[in-house]
């Protein structure tokens, strides 16, 4: 097939077809024609589908034209709207450029609602339909995510979804980000630890969610590994927040009490999923934890923490900035 398509392309500019099907294009209705790009389409069944919307003159030749510059490795994945004829030389430079449509961007330590929020002020459907997704069973199985939730698996990262995308699609490419990131090396680190997936994710989502800073990050997970290992609480705030049914902002003594397999100060270990959605930072700091002592950890109220190795060092750095706090 490699060999017709280069004996086609040379028979065409060979016959003074060159222009005609490189520069100019089938044509097209007054509304013009849309083309969505999928995250992994093969280059042959994109050629089809511009072939069938009138959109190039020949599937063969634009997956020729495409291979034969590199531009079939560059096409990314959106919605496209060609108003006028065009040939498959613009065609293919146009897909390597990317879609016109903006950009979705999904921060780093958002929960699945939060998620579904960002993606339905993006016109991408109602939030519901992804909630709905996130706690059906048999979606989570042919999304391919490793534990009983969504929540930690939808991969923080920019991208470009069409509206026409169902939003299982979407959530679906959103998990395969995931996969193409935890690579098999982290999947080894994990076993090295003997820890399962899941219970990496979850403690990455716990570290994510209790600081922002890049530097603090091994440190935190140096303080709940160490806890773990002792059989301590690991008695994290971000997961009693997470296990309230509703939030006000201001962590109570009584919401420290509050009975929930979220409470990290009621019940021991990890929690038994993730608490939002990590980035490849926290996750790399899950599996590869500072080398430190610490136990406790105490914020200073400016995105900052101080680390204490003995509870008198630590209720000290609590006096000192934490006064009138729980």
């Amino acid at each position: 097939m490699r060999l017709l398509g280069v004996l086609l392309a040379a028979a065409l500019v060979g016959g003074g077809l060159e222009l005609w099907y490189l520069h100019g294009g089938p044509p097209l209705g007054e509304s013009g024609a849309l083309v969505v790009v999928r995250e992994g389409d093969s280059v042959a069944a994109i050629a089809d589908r511009l072939h069938r919307g009138g959109v190039v003159r020949s599937a063969l030749l634009f997956r020729v034209w495409a291979r034969a510059g590199g531009l079939d490795r560059a096409i990314q994945p959106g919605e496209y709207h060609f108003a006028t004829a065009t040939g498959v030389r613009d065609v293919a430079r146009r897909l390597a450029a990317g879609s016109t449509r903006p950009a979705v961007t999904i921060p780093e330590g958002r929960t699945v609602r939060e998620v579904a929020a960002l993606l339905a002020a993006a016109g991408l459907g109602a939030p519901e339909s992804f909630l709905c997704l996130a706690r059906d069973p048999e979606f989570l199985v042919e999304a391919g995510v490793p534990g009983a939730q969504l929540e930690g698996y939808l991969f923080p990262d920019t991208y470009r979804f069409s509206p026409l995308m169902p939003p299982g699609e979407i959530l679906g490419t959103m998990v395969r980000r995931f996969h193409e990131r935890f690579q098999p090396a982290h999947h080894r680190r994990a076993a090295a630890r003997g820890m399962t997936v899941d219970e990496v994710v979850t403690l990455a989502s716990i570290i994510e969610k209790e600081t922002g800073q890049s530097e603090e990050r091994p440190l935190i997970a140096a303080v709940f590994h160490n806890r773990l290992r002792l059989g301590m609480r690991l008695q994290s705030d971000p997961t009693v927040i997470y296990g309230l049914p509703s939030f006000d902002g201001n962590l109570t003594r009584a919401d420290l009490a509050h009975p929930s397999s979220y409470n990290t100060y009621v019940a021991a270990g990890l929690p038994p999923g993730p608490i939002a959605n990590p980035g490849l930072a926290a996750i790399e700091a899950a599996l590869t934890p500072a080398t430190a002592s610490y136990l406790y950890f105490v914020s200073r109220n400016d995105g900052t923490h101080v680390f204490s190795t003995t509870l008198a060092e630590h209720n000290r750095a609590v006096a000192t900035y934490q006064r009138g706090a729980h």
